[in-house]
């Protein structure tokens, strides 16, 4: 199955020198960048050593040969490589310069190469498809991140003088209310470069290098800016410093991180970090100083849970009316947005579960024609037959599960419980009310 993947990036790197031998750099840089990708993913599955040196070789070439074409191009238009390959290029680097131009002809540090080539994976290049419309509420927030993501890129006009877009988020608050959803919308509706960062992407076990991998990061998203820095569970990287656990690698991260936090703050460099986290009080106190907003996601209102069930269930059929969706709002007070997809999950299976037992089926007209459905014994045209029947009959394909009632709601309800504790709600709301601001 891999060697598709290598297959897919000589392809694409075929495709690339021909482009970069023409001239066409705008055209040669996104198939560089696909075929690093596909390298990248051939090199988890390649067991054999040789190889697998052989193809980071190449990637290190590759990889260098698309900074040097980005630098280039942003030299010569000013601004993130075209997409339509117009962009004008006066010439084409006749040696390897590092990529930051410091003319040795050394090339870039191969180590840099590697670290960058691993950050490489944290970039989202498809969008979630996730909008801002299918986020229940939390208004104050979106409006926030409108303000810091989407007004910046459409309309810098906007901001002259002292008017400076929002340059760090901290979204706090209990498990399950959206925080990393309301990121996935920041990725799709952002015109920027977005990197979804976890713990994982930037510990080593090599001495220095968890460091090097912080530094690397921001600078990539200085490199393409303008860029979203989305760190999930931002409080696994960000503890207290100073506690007894605390590793001197942990500490070198926090101390990096601050240091390039900073940097983004003063210099306007159109890089917005997003962070996340359910323990704001976990947070090292000069970090969380570093987030000019700090903005708590509570647990959905009652409008806001009564849209969630209606997104969750979308175009299944169903029976229910806008009264019913009022009714199962005001019955799942204290439920998260999590809490509620598990229950809306678990709805979506009661009619199969329905069409299993049943032992009485009906012929009902559809679209797809006529088809059985589970019913009553006493209802009009009911056959006693089992599903398991009609399908040694052949009519597996025209068996059709019943659309989802109320009394399912009801059933799965009768069984979940919410997941959020009064105790974590008063931490939270007790941040809230010492370094934060309501969603």
């Amino acid at each position: 199955m891999y060697s598709n993947f290598k297959e897919q990036a000589i392809e694409y790197v075929r495709q690339a020198v021909q482009e970069d031998n023409a001239g066409n750099y705008a055209k040669a840089f996104p198939l560089y960048m696909n075929a690093l990708e596909y390298f990248r993913t051939h090199l988890k599955y390649e067991k054999n050593p040789k190889i697998k040196e052989a193809i980071t070789q190449k990637f290190t070439e590759y990889l260098r040969r698309a900074e040097e074409i980005r630098v280039v191009l942003d030299e010569g238009v000013g601004s993130r490589p075209s997409a339509n390959g117009d962009a004008a290029v006066a010439t084409k680097p006749k040696s390897k310069p590092g990529a930051k131009g410091d003319g040795d002809g050394d090339g870039e540090d191969p180590e840099q190469a590697k670290l960058r080539s691993g950050l490489n994976s944290a970039i989202i290049r498809e969008k979630p498809n996730v909008k801002w419309t299918d986020v229940a509420g939390l208004e104050s927030a979106k409006q926030a991140l409108q303000e810091a993501v989407i007004l910046p890129v459409k309309f810098p006009q906007f901001f002259t003088g002292k008017r400076k877009p929002w340059r760090a988020f901290l979204l706090y608050g209990p498990p399950g209310t959206g925080k990393s959803y309301l990121a996935k919308a920041v990725a799709t509706e952002a015109d920027s470069t977005f990197y979804s960062i976890s713990s994982s992407d930037l510990v080593s076990k090599w001495m220095g290098e968890s460091e090097k991998l912080v530094s690397n990061l921001f600078q990539m998203a200085r490199d393409c800016a303008p860029s979203i820095i989305f760190i999930d569970e931002i409080d696994s990287l960000c503890g207290q410093r100073g506690e007894g656990n605390e590793s001197e690698a942990s500490r070198r991260i926090k101390t990096e991180l601050l240091v390039q936090m900073q940097g983004v703050g003063n210099n306007d460099q159109k890089v917005l970090v997003l962070a996340a986290t359910n323990t704001p009080y976990a947070l090292d106190q000069a970090i969380r100083r570093r987030f000019d907003k700090r903005i708590y996601i509570p647990l959905p209102d009652l409008k806001a849970r009564q849209h969630m069930f209606k997104v969750h269930l979308g175009d299944t059929p169903n029976n229910l009316t806008e009264g019913d969706f009022e009714d199962l709002a005001r019955r799942t007070d204290g439920f998260s947005g999590s809490d509620i997809s598990v229950c809306v999950k678990d709805v979506l299976f009661e009619p199969v579960r329905k069409t299993q037992d049943a032992m009485f089926f009906s012929k009902v007209s559809t679209k797809d024609g006529e088809m059985w459905m589970p019913c009553g014994p006493r209802q009009p045209g009911a056959v006693q037959t089992t599903m398991q029947e009609l399908a040694v009959k052949g009519l597996a394909s025209q068996i059709l599960p019943p659309p989802i009632s109320k009394a399912d709601f009801d059933k799965v309800l009768a069984r979940q419980r919410p997941t959020v504790s009064k105790h974590d709600l008063e931490v939270q709301e007790r941040f809230t009310k010492e370094f934060g601001e309501e969603g």
